[in-house]
């Protein structure tokens, strides 16, 4: 399974998801490639947030490794599975799709809500967290077969 997760800036969202994802993936002991990548090219080369760095590295994650991109077309070929943040990406992303099996791939992160973007607000980066792992551990139940994964730290 490939997966790429997106956000805005891929600065802060989409950055934690990647590695929240990656660690769960490795947890579990599944030969998953995970991703990440903006809709704009503000910060293309940078690593992530600062913030987001601290956030993940408080959970035992490190993403400080990271290098911002900004999500393209060829995306559709290289990744089974395209979850992104909130409906303002998801629309981004649907309008680079080139058929139904392109948006059959992209759905949002929380199935029906949305990861709030905590760049202007340092107090949301500890719940984006916690949103974003859940959302990680219960694609990886749904995927793997094991709902026992479902759960929450």
């Amino acid at each position: 399974m490939k997966i790429l997760m997106v956000c805005l800036g891929n600065i802060c969202r989409s950055p934690l998801a990647h590695g929240i994802m990656e660690h769960e993936v490795k947890k579990a002991g599944l030969d998953w490639d995970v991703d990440s990548a903006g809709t704009g090219n503000w910060h293309v080369g940078e690593p992530p947030d600062r913030r987001s760095i601290a956030v993940a590295k408080n959970y035992g994650i490190d993403i400080s490794s990271q290098c911002c991109r900004v999500f393209n077309v060829k995306d559709f070929d290289e990744y089974d599975r395209i979850y992104v943040m909130d409906r303002s990406n998801l629309a981004d992303v649907l309008r680079l799709a080139r058929n139904d099996g392109d948006r059959q791939k992209v759905q949002l992160l929380l199935k029906n809500d949305i990861v709030p973007d905590p760049y202007y607000d340092n107090a949301l980066f500890d719940p984006v967290f916690v949103m974003i792992e859940k959302a990680c551990k219960r694609i990886i139940a749904d995927f793997s077969g094991d709902p026992s994964r479902s759960g929450t730290r």
